[in-house]
């Protein structure tokens, strides 16, 4: 199983010395990474803060860039943030599971998505 995902930022994190970094590394997500964003003091004053803190815990590597914290992520260009965030959505398959089910009257098979969290 892949857990390691390269990435090239469409516009790049552009440093200090105004040097240009694009390339990069993206690991899956685990539910402590989720959990203890959650419990981020800057997430805990800003909600909408939680996507840069997540960012920061799964991006392994900007090529040329000492570490990967929640500062360089706020520093990213806007298209590159949303690059980012459909690139986790996507590598961590954040999409509703989906049953195969049968139509007892006509036969037909079709999928159904499944909602875990209904009649809650």
């Amino acid at each position: 199983m892949e857990t390691l995902y390269d990435f090239t930022l469409p516009k790049g994190y552009m440093d200090s010395n105004g040097e240009l970094h694009r390339r990069g590394q993206m690991r899956l997500a685990t539910a402590g990474d989720e959990i203890s964003a959650t419990r981020d003091p800057r997430v805990l004053s800003n909600p909408s803060y939680l996507t840069i803190v997540i960012l920061s815990k799964v991006i392994t590597e900007i090529e040329g860039v000492p570490a990967v914290t929640a500062t360089l992520i706020e520093k990213l260009f806007t298209a590159d943030l949303a690059f980012l965030q459909d690139m986790y959505q996507k590598i961590n398959d954040i999409e509703p599971p989906v049953m195969e089910v049968t139509c007892p009257e006509c036969g037909r098979i079709f999928e159904v998505p499944l909602n875990f969290t209904e009649g809650a």
